[in-house]
């Protein structure tokens, strides 16, 4: 089986697009509805950096930056298609924004995900991520849970 190719795109890119449309209907399912992420959805006017995984020429994950301050980002639609979980591609497309944020001098990253998304949850504590209080618009929220990491 061929490796994965992680390419930054445009936020409109259609792979780019698909992926993060399936990412909201899984989440809309394990939530019951569409009310489940506090704030503004990322867009290409607040997203810094996006990349799409491909393995064989077809779209399996994706993941985007959002800056935060000057030196901090948010980690955004961070997703893997279910066939290719358990692959290697998600831990590769998180060490490559990693990568985009070290070189934008952005040393900590910080995330938001689910109270029923235990699969992401035991992902980013594995990948040495810790969780921290809820931040800015997650503060209140009952189904967040932040983590964040300072990369070298």
């Amino acid at each position: 089986m061929a490796e994965w190719i992680i390419q930054e795109r445009p936020w409109d890119d259609p792979a780019g697009a698909a992926l993060r449309a399936e990412q909201v209907a899984e989440l809309d399912a394990r939530y019951g509805g569409e009310e489940h992420e506090p704030g503004a959805a990322p867009s290409a006017d607040d997203v810094d950096v996006f990349l799409v995984a491909e393995r064989d020429g077809a779209p399996v994950g994706c993941g985007a930056l959002r800056r935060l301050d000057g030196s901090s980002a948010e980690i955004k639609r961070m997703y893997v298609t279910p066939p290719a979980r358990g692959t290697g591609v998600a831990t590769a497309l998180l060490r490559a924004l990693e990568r985009h944020a070290a070189g934008r001098g952005w040393p900590r990253l910080r995330l938001e995900t689910g109270t029923e998304q235990p699969d992401a949850r035991r992902f980013y504590e594995r990948e040495g991520y810790r969780q921290i209080p809820l931040f800015g618009v997650y503060q209140g929220s009952e189904l967040s849970v932040c983590y964040e990491r300072t990369i070298s």
